[in-house]
């Protein structure tokens, strides 16, 4: 129990704008409590639960094929604290095809805008049983997102059904609060889906591109499904790259791999943490993980653009073998174990298949399957 109540402790006071809001849950406070689903669809007073008589009448709908349901559409100001929602299809396919937008202050353009599997920690949509601080699917059978979300004036959340199914069962409810003051030191909620199959020789993979303005990056869901090609080659030696405020060719923040980002080494098995962790590790050569800033905030105040390394390793025989099939890669470095040392290979070109080439493990640029939901605050909706 101590536990729980600390790590509480910690997620209310990253997101609270006074310091004394980590003790909000037992003062007096004047907001509104809503609560929206098909059993209250506008979240009014007294009136939900009306359908048969009050005995369970409206629970879900379905969505056919290429058609959309209006999940939320308030006005006012106020943040959604909690989104529950479970559909009867889970399979990848569907929650690919299933797409999240969420609109705050009547903007036209979407501040969200991803596949629901993808948005809800599920990297490559592959559902699991998990939890961490912000996203949790308890048996594997559900959705659930705690980011807060605040808005000024209106939010309005629409699930579109992209497949080519019907989607016979869709239950949801959004729990919101109603504000009466709007702090102007909120910031919005955002997502930035993107997916590269496959990605670009040689070049980093578009975590979050460069946004102006100031904000603050809250983390990344990736999914990476590597490319048979490769065989069995380690995947993840890339590092993240955060350019803040203006930075160009070089990053302040950089990362020294992909499985040290989220927290973990020397490869990467399945694991759930609060603030890390790899939900999927090597079936059917997929990797899903995930990292959230939350003890360790990504803050910026003029710009930001966060990349991933698409780089791969394994001993020289083995990158060897690759390189003389032809396989595209491009050998970077070669880590001498002996000597604990590593060699730049870009920094001083060398023939790789030079019998005088020294062995150890050979870091080299590949192409996988990745895709990623950057989630971020931002100073505008």
């Amino acid at each position: 129990m101590k536990k729980y109540f600390l790590v509480g402790i910690l997620v209310v006071s990253a997101f609270a704008c006074k310091e004394n809001r980590r003790q909000e849950i037992f003062m007096k406070q004047q907001d509104e409590s809503v609560w929206v689903s098909f059993e209250n669809p506008a979240g009014g007073k007294g009136i939900a639960a009306q359908t048969n008589k009050g005995a369970k009448g409206y629970p879900s709908d379905r969505i056919l094929a290429g058609d959309s349901v209006e999940v939320l559409n308030i006005r006012g100001a106020g943040v959604i604290q909690r989104m529950w929602m479970t559909v009867n299809d889970r399979s990848p396919e569907m929650l690919r095809n299933l797409w999240l937008k969420m609109y705050w202050d009547d903007v036209a353009v979407p501040a969200v805008s991803a596949p629901f599997g993808d948005f809800f920690c599920n990297g490559l949509s592959m559902v699991t049983a998990f939890e961490n601080c912000f996203f949790s699917n308890p048996e594997g059978r559900s959705f659930n997102c705690i980011i807060p979300m605040p808005f000024k004036t209106a939010a309005r959340i629409v699930l579109i059904n992209r497949s080519e199914k019907d989607l016979r069962n869709f239950f949801y409810d959004v729990n919101l609060i109603r504000l009466k003051k709007w702090d102007k030191n909120m910031m919005y909620f955002h997502t930035h889906w993107n997916r590269e199959n496959p990605t670009t020789l040689g070049q980093d993979f578009t975590i979050l591109p460069e946004i102006k303005g100031q904000g603050r990056f809250l983390g990344v869901s990736m999914g990476v499904r590597t490319d048979s090609l490769y065989r069995n080659t380690w995947w993840g030696e890339g590092e993240v790259k955060m350019y803040i405020d203006g930075d160009t060719d070089f990053p302040t923040l950089c990362g020294t791999g992909t499985e040290d980002y989220i927290g973990t080494g020397w490869g990467q098995g399945r694991f759930a943490n609060m603030y890390q962790g790899c939900l999927v590790a090597g079936k059917d050569r997929c990797w899903s993980f995930y990292r959230f800033h939350v003890p360790d905030a990504v803050l910026f105040q003029k710009s930001c653009r966060i990349t991933l390394q698409q780089i791969g390793g394994d001993d020289y025989p083995v990158v060897l073998e690759l390189w003389r099939q032809k396989v595209p890669l491009i050998p970077i470095s070669v880590f001498i174990n002996e000597e604990a040392r590593l060699i730049g290979l870009l920094d001083e070109p060398v023939h790789f298949d030079d019998p005088a080439f020294p062995a150890g493990w050979v870091n080299f640029y590949r192409q996988d399957d990745v895709s990623s939901v950057a989630y971020f605050y931002w100073d505008r909706p």
